[in-house]
């Protein structure tokens, strides 16, 4: 409390967080279990329910501790974003993504709506894949920004492989929603690909 979190090593701090679920037990073998299968802190808060139980020790009350982890940190990233214009906050935009993104171990896609100012007025979350997919249908994505009067959009989605490189079908799959876009006067700004250690943008590689 003292000298704050930054010489704690994150094993120390997962034990905490730990001692908190588990009583009456030793937690730093099962702190160091999780970070050796999970890989580092944020994997270890984003693993799912089912990979989680598989390590020796861990319980459905640690799961729920570490959602709530995950919760707060979702939430405290994303009110960098909504209401603020996402073209002057992209560094937050994106550290709000890799939050939320980079740890899932399937696809997920979603999407920020912007306002005539590109102000964030909706971020919502359109799909759930597989490892390697996710289903997109660009007349639900153009649905949803005529019931929200948005006037531009971010499309976002991960790559549980860790590399962000665009794919040929992400590729049409993005040039379809900015066709379907167009049709309602709807601007596509980007298209971010959000991987384990680094982003991708469709804008920046000339794709968009």
């Amino acid at each position: 409390m003292t000298g704050g979190h930054g010489a704690m090593p994150e094993y120390e701090l997962l034990e905490l967080l730990l001692f908190n679920a588990i009583e009456r037990i030793d937690v730093k073998p099962l702190a160091k279990r999780l970070l050796s299968t999970f890989g580092d802190l944020n994997g270890v808060i984003a693993a799912s329910e089912h990979r989680l139980l598989q390590v020796r020790g861990t319980t459905k009350k640690v799961y729920i501790q570490l959602k709530l982890i995950e919760a707060f940190a979702h939430r405290m990233a994303q009110a960098k974003v909504l209401e603020h214009c996402a073209l002057s906050c992209w560094d937050d935009l994106i550290d709000y993504c890799r939050t939320a993104m980079a740890y899932r171990d399937t696809e997920q896609f979603r999407i920020l709506f912007l306002d005539n100012k590109n102000v964030v007025i909706a971020d919502e979350e359109q799909a759930r894949g597989t490892v390697n997919h996710v289903p997109v249908y660009p007349r639900e994505v153009v649905k949803r920004a005529l019931e929200l009067n948005a006037s531009a959009l971010i499309l976002v989605h991960n790559h549980p492989s860790g590399d962000p490189s665009p794919s040929q079908a992400d590729i049409t799959m993005t040039d379809s929603i900015v066709l379907a876009s167009q049709a309602i006067d709807v601007r596509v700004h980007d298209h971010v690909i959000i991987g384990k250690t680094s982003e991708s943008s469709f804008r920046s590689l000339g794709l968009l």
